[in-house]
C-alpha cells in the first residue's frame, strides 16, 4: 500500500504550482502533489550515483517499456520503429503543427479544450477552427454535422485530438474515434492525438488509443504519449511520439530533430523505464485514491452547492465545474475566489467553446487538501 495522504513539500522549491502564489491554495495547473512512484525515485537516485550526466541514447529498454505498457494496459501493439523520443508533448505538438501544416491553414480542435493547443496553432500563423462540443446537463458529445463541416473546409489540414479530453475528462469511445478517422481520411486531414492523460482513468474504465481503432486511424495519425502526467514527472521532460505510417513518420522524425526536441536528458530514459516496468501497482492505487477524491467532491457539490454541476467523464484528475447558475463568465469569479478565499482555480474561458461558464479544479492531492479546497469553494460561492 502506498501513502497518498502525505504530499511532497513543494513550497520553496521553485514549484510552478506552489510558489507563484504561496499565499493561496493552488488547485489549478494539472500537476499532482504526490511524490512520484518509489521505483522512479530509486531509478533516478541510481542514475545520480553514476555521476556523469552527458549525452544519452535511447536504450532497447526504453522502447520495450513503452511497447509492453501499451500492449498490456491499452491493448495496442506498437512496433518499436514507430516510436520517436520527444522532450515533451507540448513541444512535440508545437513542432508538428509547423511541420504538418502551412501558414494560413486551419487546425481543427474540439472545444472547450486544453488551451496550449491554441498557442501551438496561433503563434505560428495557423488558425484555430473550433468544432464546439454539444453540452447538456453535465455531458458533452460531438456535433458530427459541425465536425464534418470543419473537416471539409479546404484549408483544414490538421486536427489536434485530446484523448482523453481535457478539461472535461471525456473517454472517447471506439466508435467515436473511428468516425473521426473516417472523416479525416475523407477530407485529407492528419490527426495529432494528445494522449497524455490516458493512464488516469476511473478504476474499471479504459481509454482507447486513437491509432489502435483501425488501419485508417493508424495511417493518418501521430500519437503523443508520456509517463509524465500519470507519474508526476513532467519536470523530467520525457515523452514519445508514435507514427505507424512510414512516410508520415519520416516527416515527423525530421521535424522533431530539426526543432532539437528529440534528444533525451540524463534522467528521461531511466524514469520512463522505471515507470512503465515497475510502476503499475502504484498507479492503480493512485487512480483509486484520485477517484475517491473526485467522488467526495461530487457528493459535496451535489449536497452543498446544488446549482453547480461537477463534470468528469471518467478520465484525468480534474473536475470541470459548471457555474452557469452564477455567471456566464467565470473570469471574475475565479479572481474573487483567489483574492478573498485564497483558492486558485482555473477560469474556463481560456479553453474556449462554452468554457467561460466553468472553473477547472485539480483533485490530485491529499484528501485533506480536497476538503480544504471544497470548503473554500463553498464559502466563496455562498458569497456570490
Amino acid at each position: 500500500m502506498f501513502d497518498f495522504n502525505n504530499a511532497a513539500v513543494r513550497k520553496g522549491t521553485g514549484s510552478l504550482k506552489w510558489d507563484l502564489r504561496p499565499d493561496v491554495l493552488p488547485m489549478w495547473v494539472a500537476d499532482m502533489d504526490f511524490k512520484t512512484a518509489p521505483c522512479i525515485i530509486e531509478a533516478i537516485e541510481k542514475r545520480v550515483q553514476q555521476g556523469a550526466f552527458g549525452y544519452h541514447i535511447l536504450t532497447n529498454d526504453w522502447y520495450e517499456a513503452y511497447r509492453n505498457w501499451w500492449r498490456s494496459r491499452h491493448h495496442w501493439e506498437i512496433d518499436a520503429k514507430w516510436l520517436i523520443f520527444a522532450t515533451g508533448i507540448v513541444p512535440a505538438i508545437t513542432c508538428l503543427v509547423q511541420r504538418l501544416s502551412n501558414v494560413g491553414d486551419k487546425v481543427l480542435v474540439m472545444t472547450p479544450v486544453y488551451d496550449i493547443f491554441f498557442h501551438s496553432i496561433e503563434n505560428f500563423g495557423r488558425h484555430v477552427l473550433e468544432s464546439k462540443l454539444t453540452y447538456s446537463s453535465g455531458r458533452y458529445s460531438i456535433n458530427w454535422d459541425d465536425m464534418e463541416r470543419c473537416m471539409a473546409d479546404p484549408l483544414t489540414t490538421l486536427m489536434i485530438l485530446c484523448n482523453p479530453h481535457n478539461p472535461a475528462g471525456i473517454l472517447w469511445t471506439k466508435d467515436e474515434l473511428s468516425q473521426i478517422g473516417i472523416l479525416a481520411k475523407r477530407y485529407g486531414v492528419t490527426v495529432i492525438s494528445d494522449e497524455i492523460h490516458c493512464d488516469i482513468t476511473r478504476p474499471g474504465s479504459e481509454y482507447v488509443p486513437f491509432a489502435s481503432v483501425s488501419d485508417t486511424c493508424a495511417s493518418l495519425s501521430v500519437t503523443c504519449i508520456s509517463p509524465s502526467k500519470a507519474f508526476n514527472i513532467a519536470g523530467i521532460n520525457t515523452a514519445a511520439v508514435v507514427v505507424p505510417n512510414r512516410d508520415l513518420r519520416e516527416i515527423v522524425k525530421r521535424g522533431l530533430n530539426s526543432c532539437e526536441y528529440a534528444e533525451p536528458n540524463a534522467f528521461a530514459v531511466a524514469a520512463t523505464v522505471a515507470a512503465f516496468n515497475s510502476g503499475g501497482q502504484w498507479l492503480d492505487e493512485l487512480r483509486t485514491y484520485v477517484y475517491d477524491n473526485i467522488n467526495l467532491a461530487e457528493r459535496f457539490i451535489h449536497d452543498r452547492l446544488k446549482d453547480m454541476i461537477a463534470v468528469n467523464g471518467g478520465a484525468t484528475y480534474l473536475l470541470w465545474l459548471d457555474c452557469s447558475a452564477w455567471t456566464e463568465d467565470t473570469t471574475a469569479l475565479a479572481a474573487d475566489l483567489c483574492k478573498k478565499d485564497k483558492l486558485w482555480l482555473t477560469a474556463g474561458s481560456q479553453y474556449r467553446g462554452n468554457g467561460a461558464r466553468f472553473l477547472r479544479m485539480n483533485l490530485a492531492c491529499p484528501e485533506s487538501t480536497v476538503r480544504e479546497g471544497l470548503k473554500k469553494l463553498y464559502d466563496g460561492m455562498r458569497r456570490q
